[in-house]
C-alpha cells in the first residue's frame, strides 16, 4: 500500500486518475481535459452542478466513471446516482465500473477493504448474502443495477451505494436503507449523455427531459438539501436538451461548458482542397488515402498554418498531426463532425413531415394521356377552376369518377 499515493490522490482528482488509471489515460491531457477536471473535482468535493460537452472520443464518459470510484472510495458521496440515456446505457457505464472494482490492482493495492471483498465474489453474485467479515456480513450488493460497496468498520467507503437508472425510468424518490438502519439519499447525480437521437429530434420529448431534469433529478437529495450533478453530453441538433442546458443563459445553474476538436481552422483552404481530391481519389482506386498523407507531409508546414486544435496528441496511427485527423473526420461528414466533434451542430434543413415531395406528388398521377378517360369511367366532372373540393359524398359504390380541371 502507497499511503502516500493514496493520501494524495484524496484531494486531486487528476493525481487520482493518473496514478489508479495509467493505462486508460495514457495520453497527456488537453488544457480542455485539465479545465473538465477541475469542475469535476469542484462538484465531488463542494457540490454545485456542471454540464460538459466535449468531442466524440474525448473520454468525458470515462473520467465521469472514474470520478463515480472516487467519490465513494474516499467517502466524498456516500450515494452516487448514474443516470443514461436509457436503462441500459446507464448499465453499461456501470458495468465499466464494476471491471475496475473487480479487476485493477492499484486499487487493490491501496483499497483493500473495498477491492477484495468485491474480488472475493468472482462475479458471482450469489454471494453476497454470505460474505463475512470478521463474523459480521458485509452487506455487499453486486447487481446489474446497484453496486453496495462492502460494510467495513474504519473504512470511508463501507457501504456507500452506486445505482442506475434512465432518465425516463424510476428515478424519484430513490433511496437505500443500509445496514445500521439510516436512510440515505443520492447526493452526487451523473447523467451521461441524457438523450438518444431520436428524442434529440423531438420538441416534446426534449421538453418532457429537461421537466424530468429540474424535477425529480435535482430533487433526489430529498427536502432542504442539493445534489450535485454532472453531465457529460452531446449536442445532436440545434435546440435540443444538451444544446439548452449548455446555455448559461437558459440554464446558468449547470455552469456549462462547451469545448471543441478544433477552435480554427487552417487558412490554406486551397491546399487541403487539392488534398481531398487526392484522397478522394485514393479510395475510389481501393487504397486507405495514403497519397493525400504523402501530400500532407510534403506541404505539412503551409496546411498547418492558422490552425489550432484542441488536444494535438489526439490522431489517429496512419496520421502524421492532429491537424490532419481533424481536417480528414471534416471530409468524411462535415454535418456530423460539427455535431460530433464541434458541438455545434448544423442548422437542419429537412421538409416538414406533412410537406409532399415532387415523387409523392408525381406518384398520384393516373397517368392518362390528356383528353383520355379511363375505361370503366361512368362519371364525368368538370370545373372550370384550377382547384376544386370534392365533397365526402361525391364518390358512391359501384361507381367510378373522375374529375376533369380545366383553366379559362
Amino acid at each position: 500500500m502507497d499511503l502516500e499515493r493514496k493520501a494524495r490522490a484524496a484531494s486531486d482528482f487528476r493525481f487520482f486518475c493518473e496514478q489508479y488509471f495509467p493505462l486508460t489515460f495514457s495520453l497527456p491531457w488537453s488544457p480542455d481535459h485539465l479545465k473538465v477536471i477541475a469542475k469535476i473535482e469542484q462538484a465531488v468535493l463542494r457540490g454545485g452542478l456542471f454540464a460538459m460537452a466535449m468531442p466524440r472520443g474525448s473520454g468525458k464518459s470515462t473520467i465521469c466513471e472514474c470520478a463515480c470510484i472516487w467519490a465513494v472510495l474516499y467517502g466524498h458521496r456516500e450515494f452516487v446516482c448514474l443516470i443514461g440515456s436509457d436503462e441500459g446505457h446507464a448499465m453499461d457505464m456501470l458495468d465499466s465500473i464494476k471491471m475496475e472494482l473487480d479487476g485493477n490492482d492499484l486499487l487493490l493495492e491501496d483499497f483493500p477493504e473495498v477491492v477484495y471483498p468485491i474480488q472475493c465474489l468472482d462475479g458471482i453474485a450469489n454471494r453476497c448474502n454470505g460474505q463475512l467479515y470478521k463474523g459480521a456480513r458485509t452487506h455487499i450488493g453486486w447487481t446489474a443495477r446497484e453496486i453496495v460497496l462492502p460494510t467495513i468498520p474504519e473504512s470511508k467507503a463501507s457501504g456507500a451505494i452506486i445505482k442506475v437508472a434512465g432518465i425516463t425510468g424510476r428515478i424519484r424518490g430513490m433511496k437505500y436503507k443500509r445496514a445500521d438502519g439510516k436512510t440515505v439519499r443520492p447526493t452526487l447525480v451523473v447523467l451521461d449523455d441524457p438523450q438518444t437521437d431520436e428524442s434529440a429530434r423531438s420538441l416534446s420529448q426534449c421538453a418532457t427531459r429537461e421537466s424530468i431534469l429540474a424535477g425529480a433529478v435535482l430533487g433526489l437529495a430529498g427536502p432542504g438539501k442539493k445534489i450535485s450533478g454532472i453531465m457529460p453530453c452531446t449536442v445532436i441538433r440545434p435546440g435540443d436538451m444538451a444544446d439548452n442546458i449548455l446555455d448559461r443563459d437558459k440554464h446558468p445553474e449547470w455552469n456549462g461548458e462547451r469545448t471543441k476538436m478544433v477552435y480554427a481552422f487552417p487558412t490554406n483552404e486551397k491546399l487541403w482542397q487539392r488534398y481531398a481530391e487526392i484522397r478522394a481519389e485514393s479510395m475510389r482506386q481501393g487504397n486507405a488515402g495514403e497519397e493525400a498523407t504523402d501530400f500532407y507531409r510534403q506541404n505539412r508546414e503551409a496546411m498547418d498554418e492558422g490552425a489550432v486544435v484542441a488536444w494535438p496528441e489526439r490522431f489517429n496511427h496512419d496520421e502524421l498531426s492532429a491537424i490532419q485527423h481533424t481536417m480528414n473526420l471534416k471530409l468524411q461528414n462535415e454535418a456530423a463532425f460539427f455535431a460530433e466533434y464541434q458541438n455545434e451542430p448544423l442548422p437542419e434543413e429537412t421538409a416538414e413531415a406533412d410537406e409532399l415531395t415532387a415523387d409523392q406528388i408525381a406518384g398520384k398521377l393516373n397517368r392518362m394521356n390528356r383528353g383520355e378517360v379511363p375505361i370503366g369511367c361512368n362519371r364525368w366532372f368538370s370545373a372550370d377552376q384550377l382547384v376544386a373540393r370534392l365533397a365526402p359524398d361525391i364518390e358512391s359504390e359501384g361507381h367510378t369518377t373522375f374529375l376533369a380541371l380545366t383553366a379559362t
